[in-house]
């Protein structure tokens, strides 16, 4: 099933069956984002893959075994959402359809390759399948057997793609991540967005939305944005809350800031895709704070800071949160 039939099967709220489903494996959820994150190169991404896996293993339940583990099945079905994401992107696998190296082949030593979490932002230069290797051997740590069985593939297959993976790495020093164009509408969009949603101004803030925009809100909601009880449920939150136009990775994004006891700091985050003048798409991770957890870098608007510090609600210290 594509990921369209599947956000179309779950549309609205999730059911209460579906969301004990996730409560279950909660301590599984951040490490099945880092691995999405980085073989798509977005931790939002990622996170989109993750949630399209996680509803496809809830429907497959029925022909889980469940005298196996849990973790190597969801890490299966992740893996494989991965790869689909990747080809509908147009990544192609050139590298593994071309000759390569025998199986019998011994791979090399990761040491070479310097920390694990070098590793983990370079491997965005590989193949999906070497990228999957490396992450999985080298930075989580699974076992040959464990990998054959996630990839489909066997040891001999993936010793040799860790071999070409690992060499590959060795022999390079970083990945230039392709420089991204302001959109000067979505920037102006954004920033009237995050000003009149910190005012609670839901009227003001529906202006901005296309009529027939679409709402995700991850572990909750998937469907039109009429249809969701969005603004009011922010507006309960009890937790002081702030939103900012910032940048995750260097991806325009909106900052949740949450406060602390003297300051403000990124929380979550949320997308937003805009198309000529309005918003047609809203994706919110507040129920994901893995999501900016595992980012490299996540930038907030200075100017927005200044302004909200003159307004009594100093996020001070947060222009740039390095990780």
């Amino acid at each position: 099933m594509s990921g369209e039939e599947l956000r179309n099967e779950r549309s609205g709220p999730f059911e209460t069956r579906y969301q004990a489903f996730l409560r279950t494996i909660t301590h599984l959820r951040p490490i099945l984002h880092r691995y999405c994150a980085r073989m798509t190169g977005s931790v939002m991404d990622g996170e989109d893959v993750v949630q399209e896996a996680l509803f496809e293993a809830y429907r497959k339940l029925d022909q889980f075994d469940e005298s196996r583990p849990l973790k190597p099945w969801l890490f299966r079905i992740t893996h494989n959402r991965c790869i689909d994401f990747l080809r509908s992107r147009g990544v192609r696998d050139e590298a593994e359809a071309a000759a390569s190296l025998p199986e019998a082949v011994e791979p090399s030593e990761p040491a070479i390759l310097g920390i694990r979490q070098a590793v983990e932002h370079l491997v965005l230069k590989l193949p999906p399948k070497e990228r999957a290797c490396v992450l999985l051997k080298d930075v989580l740590d699974y076992s040959l057997e464990d990998i054959a069985e996630m990839v489909d593939s066997t040891v001999g297959g993936v010793k040799a793609a860790l071999n070409r993976a690992r060499t590959k790495l060795a022999n390079s020093s970083s990945v230039a991540k392709p420089s991204r164009t302001a959109d000067p509408e979505r920037t102006r969009v954004m920033q009237l967005y995050v000003e009149r949603f910190n005012r609670r101004d839901w009227d003001a803030v529906r202006e901005l939305i296309r009529a027939d925009a679409r709402l995700n809100v991850a572990d909750a909601f998937d469907g039109r944005m009429t249809d969701a009880p969005y603004f009011s449920n922010w507006g309960k939150w009890s937790t002081p809350w702030r939103l900012a136009v910032g940048a995750v990775d260097e991806e325009p994004a909106v900052v949740i800031l949450q406060r602390g006891v003297d300051t403000w700091s990124p929380y979550s985050v949320v997308r937003l895709c805009v198309a000529g003048e309005k918003i047609e798409h809203i994706v919110d991770y507040a129920h994901c704070p893995w999501v900016i957890s595992a980012a490299g870098s996540v930038m907030v608007d200075e100017a927005l800071g200044r302004a909200e510090s003159a307004g009594g609600s100093d996020p001070r210290g947060i222009p740039e949160v390095p990780r």
